[in-house]
């Protein structure tokens, strides 16, 4: 039996991508592969919101930026009932500016800034140890990664990430605000 040069790269390549133990690596397509844990228990899976845009805001309530609370609000209750959804992930990875724990952060930030969108457990974002899902966005748009708190990730209807968004960047700005925009209109 004679092997063919290309038999033989092709088998050497295949098992370039198998990791060690030889099981087939699983790759992650989209944002809607991902889950967030609730502060009270269950999760927020973002397979759940497909067909819809997802906007996701790491959050700190000690934050120079908290005051992005109320206009988060405002971008929510703008943008829902068209199909937005809205997820704060309280974070205490910038300034340890995020003291509170569990559902205390959400009722916080309710109080304070009268936010009633989603709230997801405090989780870490940045790092080897950050989410999968922040490990995930930062693998597809390096550039665009949380420098601080009230980062903003922009979920497609198919789960594609279409941009992240500074600190800086007001939730109801035009930049942001266009971006939901059209990919409202594009359902």
């Amino acid at each position: 039996m004679t092997l063919r040069r290309r038999d033989v790269l092709g088998g050497l390549v295949a098992s370039l991508a198998l990791p060690v133990g030889g099981a087939v690596a699983q790759t992650v397509p989209s944002a809607s592969s991902f889950r967030f844990g609730k502060a009270g228990g269950g999760t927020y899976p973002l397979a759940d919101y497909r067909g819809r845009p997802v906007l996701i805001v790491n959050t700190a309530t000690n934050c120079g930026f908290a005051g992005q609370f109320a206009t988060l609000e405002q971008l929510w209750q703008r943008y829902r009932g068209r199909g937005l959804m809205l997820i704060a992930v309280p974070s205490n990875d910038f300034g340890g500016q995020e003291p509170l724990e569990g559902a205390a952060i959400a009722e916080a930030a309710r109080q304070t800034h009268g936010a009633t969108y989603a709230f997801a457990e405090k989780t870490m974002v940045k790092g080897p140890e950050a989410h999968p899902f922040y490990r995930w966005a930062a693998s597809q748009r390096p550039t665009e990664t949380p420098r601080w708190n009230f980062h903003k990730y922009l979920i497609g209807r198919s789960g594609e990430l279409l941009g992240g968004y500074s600190s800086l960047t007001d939730p109801i700005g035009p930049q942001l605000v266009r971006a939901i925009g059209q990919e409202l209109q594009a359902g």
